[in-house]
């Protein structure tokens, strides 16, 4: 099943880590939270991929930074 949509919850203060929510078959559900000094996400790169897929997208990102 694909996500049909994703939002980014961005908590009240600066020590808040950014939470990824997305919807597959109508349900909403958080997939990951991340640090905002390190990732940066944008709700529309989830559109269209498997729950599997995004967690790869953010290992992939995840990955990219700490070789930088």
């Amino acid at each position: 099943m694909k996500i049909t949509s994703a939002r980014i919850a961005y908590g009240k203060d600066r020590w808040s880590t950014p939470e990824v929510f997305v919807t597959i078959d109508g349900k909403e559900s958080r997939l990951f939270e991340y640090y905002a000094d390190e990732l940066s996400f944008k709700s529309s790169e989830f559109i269209g991929l498997t729950r599997e897929e995004a967690l790869d997208l953010r290992y992939k990102k995840d990955l990219a930074y700490i070789r930088s």
